[in-house]
């Protein structure tokens, strides 16, 4: 027997309450340009712009998988 729906699941407040819990932002300024610079070179690899910056923070940590 199905249960009864209290409320309606709402996908987009499940994704920010989990970014919320597990992820943390950072907000970054680049020169006029250079954004899109950088997502050509995201596209390029094959990547989100997320994972292209996250990639070139660990390289420069040392922390390159």
């Amino acid at each position: 027997m199905a249960r009864p729906k209290s409320e309606e699941f709402n996908q987009i407040k499940y994704q920010h309450e989990y970014n919320k819990k597990n992820y943390d932002r950072i907000e970054i300024t680049v020169p006029k340009g250079r954004k899109a610079v950088i997502k050509e070179a995201a596209q390029a690899a094959g990547q989100s712009v997320n994972e292209f910056i996250t990639q070139a923070i660990d390289e420069k940590m040392g922390k390159a998988e």
